[in-house]
């Protein structure tokens, strides 16, 4: 048996208390005591007990939803884990999805990724972690150093990307098992065991927020997101005829299409770094604490930057936002592991679970933008290269032909899944724009540093 909650326990005991005062108000009467201080004494007894018992209660009911409210009553928020990924499911009505054309339909974020090894939450030590950079983390004001972009990880290179997807549409799956965090989504393994996440999606956009994010992300020239293709469920197909009885009991259906990411065992969790958390004055070249860090945690921080520009672009509110939003209430989730964020032993940022950017990031996007600003206001240093790809999507305003090129050229599905809407790349273009003129701000505030 489980253990009984407090407010039951206090229930009980006024309870007893009425019965008691009920026992006593009849035997007093028996003795011909006044019934008229008696009565009196009755009733105020009672309305105080079930003024505190109505208000018990409330508190009880309250308890049971898990609800509080957000200050200024914009949304409701769960303190369960699946308080943001339940935002994810707002209704919105279906439409017909194709490439160019409005595809705005409702999916849902995904648990804790699979790619954690088991439940270990230790965290990983890179080689030489506590090796100094032996120069200025900094150059040119606002932008991290040339060493350091040596030193970077190289993460997912386009080539080993390639060369996996490849595979990945050829291979035949062997196996479907649970691991990849949410049930509906399944951890396959190929005919040369080597392993894949299999993301099936409550409609396409759940699928289409990752891939496009992915494909925005290489744009960038950001390499930290695993590679993943599109497939189309087919058990008559070789790629899926071996495990047709499992997809029937998942009951996926025929045709659909989902997706397949590289697998990457042995990841650890990653906690927010000192400067962005919510007591920091932000990431900017004035910090004094930047040039006492040791160089693995420079090059972790060059990562965030990436990552707060990527989420800030597709309105990604599945990561640091969330976390930003929490504190409302847990004053210590920063001091936790990021939601949809690991990391390799040798120390590159995974980043994972995609799906809440730009898609539905876009729909639920005023429930999020003060958050988003707030998060890209604490950042003023970012990688060169990030920044000049940003100024040349600003310059050029061709975010939309872009994303769409680089994304029908390397996925053979992409007609299947569709595009963003007008409103939605519009909005895109904005938010580079938006981003270019932060980066001009932080260049004009600190060149002088």
């Amino acid at each position: 048996m489980g253990q009984s909650h407090p407010l039951h326990c206090g229930l009980i005991l006024i309870r007893g208390v009425c019965f008691f005062f009920f026992f006593f108000f009849c035997t007093s009467t028996m003795r011909l005591l006044s019934a008229n201080f008696l009565a009196l004494l009755f009733m105020c007894a009672i309305g105080s007990v079930f003024y505190v018992w109505s208000a018990l209660e409330s508190r009880l009911e309250r308890h049971k939803r898990g609800g509080f409210t957000v200050p200024g009553g914009a949304l409701p928020a769960d303190l369960s884990s699946k308080t943001f990924r339940a935002l994810l499911a707002v209704p919105v009505a279906p439409q017909r999805a194709h490439l160019g054309g409005r595809n705005v339909t409702d999916h849902t974020v995904g648990s804790r990724h699979y790619h954690l090894n088991g439940y270990n939450k230790r965290r990983s030590a890179r080689k030489g972690g506590s090796v100094k950079l032996g120069g200025a983390p900094l150059e040119d004001g606002v932008f991290w150093s040339g060493r350091l972009e040596e030193l970077l990880p190289v993460g997912f290179s386009e080539e080993d990307a390639r060369e996996w997807r490849e595979r990945a549409r050829e291979y035949r799956i062997v196996k479907l098992e649970t691991g990849c965090g949410r049930i509906s989504n399944q951890l396959a393994t190929f005919e040369d065991g080597s392993k894949a996440c299999v993301r099936y999606g409550i409609n396409a956009d759940q699928v289409q927020g990752e891939i496009l994010t992915y494909y925005l992300a290489s744009l960038l020239g950001i390499a930290n997101l695993p590679p993943l293709v599109l497939s189309q469920l087919s058990t008559d197909s070789e790629q899926w005829q071996a495990v047709r009885t499992r997809v029937e009991g998942l009951q996926w259906s025929d045709r659909a299409v989902v997706s397949l990411t590289q697998w990457v065992s042995n990841l650890t969790g990653v906690v927010t770094p000192a400067p962005l958390r919510q007591e920091s004055s932000g990431l900017h070249p004035g910090l004094k604490q930047l040039w006492n860090q040791s160089a693995a945690e420079l090059l972790e921080l060059m990562q965030w930057t990436d990552l707060i520009i990527l989420d800030y672009l597709t309105a990604n509110f599945d990561r640091l936002v969330s976390n930003l939003f929490s504190l409302q209430w847990d004053s210590r989730i920063m001091e936790r592991d990021t939601n949809n964020l690991l990391r390799t032993p040798r120390g590159d940022l995974v980043f994972i679970d995609n799906e809440a950017g730009l898609v539905h990031g876009y729909r639920v996007l005023d429930m999020w933008e003060k958050y988003h600003k707030t998060v890209l206001s604490s950042v003023c240093v970012f990688r060169r290269r990030t920044a000049e790809r940003v100024a040349e999507l600003h310059r050029r305003r061709d975010a939309r032909t872009r994303l769409v090129e680089v994304y029908r050229d390397s996925e053979p599905l992409s007609f299947h899944l569709g595009f963003l809407s007008d409103e939605h790349a519009a909005l895109l273009q904005d938010r580079i724009d938006t981003l270019h003129r932060h980066i001009l701000h932080c260049k004009a505030k600190y060149n002088q540093l």
